[in-house]
């Protein structure tokens, strides 16, 4: 084994009290972070020392430590003992559940300060969400740091998603955007939208707010749906067309997610395939595929789909395509291709239809009775507009938005108001 990873494995034992365990395997893994940064990491499972099989392969047995750590930083990622239950001796442990306790054992382990870049999101007996914030104001895509104790009050779970990123990235306002300011926006971000009421057994159509963060200077928007994918996408936007169907049935390929990852590349922080741009020259000859697997697969759909982005993901490129035609129902039509990023050629894909097929069962919505800008005008009082800061991926910094959000619709053949939640 290699000196540095067993090092950190030495480290690990000692830190987390893994003294009645034995460690069962341990693989490099890799992941590239909404900066482009590559990170890497060592996964290990540990298993009790009472453990002489693991019954099933899929289960790993009851207090199991399965741990990640960031081989450069030395911080914890996760650390979660199966089950909630832990054989750790000496193992972290706040015997009172002390919340000032437990927040100071965070700031140590993570660097980060409280109250400046996380504060307490919920909290309920023996579970703690902490939420990423910069000065008190909500960020997005938001970090979260989770940590449960059991009832002795030693750690069961801990674990740290998103980047908490440096004030060095953070373009810092006042805020002074308001939803006067952006009434006529917040006009075209009502739409009617069909929800499924299984209740019911039908379709409900509501004007409901689609949700969009609008920069503080008004000069531009951010969509929802970016931030919640959290990656940085090529935009295509091109709509497929072709005269010819190829008859060759499609065959899907199997992956490889984990890929091979050396010890070299990791303590050295080589960047990651998946950090390189997606060249003009990748982009034509990943669209000239996906006509292909359209023609096997899709053959009388010309037309009806458009490549909407190409983003790099685990060693492939994956290609977001969406009907070119969309209905008003709350999920649309969606395929997700995967190319092979050496050859450039279709090896898999994923296609919502089969769960969307369940709203094919349902009545159809009643008939509407309302505009929208009658629906607007009912619940223009019930809009949001609260500060986040976003990261926006043109300019490769966090800048102070207003999101623009509405927990409530307007039900389109009633006229009624509703709470989007009991939908």
């Amino acid at each position: 084994m290699n000196a540095k990873i067993e090092e950190l494995i030495d480290f690990t034992k000692t830190k987390l009290g893994l003294h009645n365990y034995y460690l069962k395997l341990h693989r490099l893994n890799r992941n590239v972070n909404i900066f482009n940064e590559t990170v890497y990491t060592l996964c290990m499972e540990w298993f009790p020392n009472h453990v002489i099989e693991q019954e099933d392969d899929d289960l790993n047995p009851e207090g199991t430590a399965v741990i990640e750590i960031n081989v450069n930083t030395r911080k914890f990622e996760s650390v979660i003992f199966v089950m909630g239950k832990t054989y750790a001796r000496d193992g972290i442990t706040f015997s009172n559940k002390d919340i000032k306790e437990i927040v100071k054992w965070i700031e140590c382990e993570t660097g980060l300060t409280y109250g400046k870049q996380f504060e307490l999101h919920k909290e309920s007996d023996g579970e703690l969400q902490f939420k990423e914030c910069m000065e008190g104001v909500a960020v997005s895509p938001s970090g979260f740091i989770d940590v449960t104790l059991n009832v002795e009050g030693k750690l069961t779970s801990y674990s740290v998603h998103g980047q908490f990123p440096s004030k060095e990235i953070v373009k810092e306002d006042t805020y002074i955007i308001s939803l006067e300011r952006v009434e006529n926006l917040a006009k075209e971000q009502l739409k009617l939208i069909e929800f499924p009421s299984y209740e019911q057994n039908k379709l409900i159509p509501v004007y409901a707010v689609e949700e969009i963060y609008v920069s503080n200077d008004q000069t531009s928007t951010i969509p929802f749906e970016f931030i919640v994918d959290a990656r940085s996408y090529v935009k295509i936007d091109k709509i497929m067309y072709w005269d010819t169907a190829i008859m060759k049935p499609f065959e899907r390929k199997e992956m490889n997610i984990f890929g091979d990852v050396t010890v070299d590349q990791a303590f050295t922080c080589g960047p990651s395939p998946d950090s390189f741009p997606i060249t003009e020259l990748e982009q034509e000859k990943c669209v000239m595929a996906i006509k292909d697997f359209l023609r096997q697969e899709y053959s009388s759909d010309t037309g009806k789909w458009m490549i909407k982005t190409l983003h790099r993901d685990k060693g492939y490129i994956h290609a977001i395509l969406r009907a070119n035609s969309q209905d008003n129902r709350i999920f649309q039509r969606k395929l997700m291709i995967i190319i092979d990023a050496k050859d450039l050629q279709v090896i898999n894909f994923m296609d919502n239809k089969p769960m969307l097929g369940i709203f094919e069962q349902l009545q159809a919505p009643d008939k509407i009775a309302i505009t929208n800008e009658e629906a607007f005008g009912k619940i223009k009082e019930l809009f949001e507009l609260k500060p986040y800061y976003v990261y926006d991926f043109q300019q490769k910094q966090y800048i102070l938005c207003g999101k623009l959000d509405c927990h409530y619709g307007v039900n389109a053949s009633s006229g009624e108001i509703v709470s989007l939640d009991d939908l």
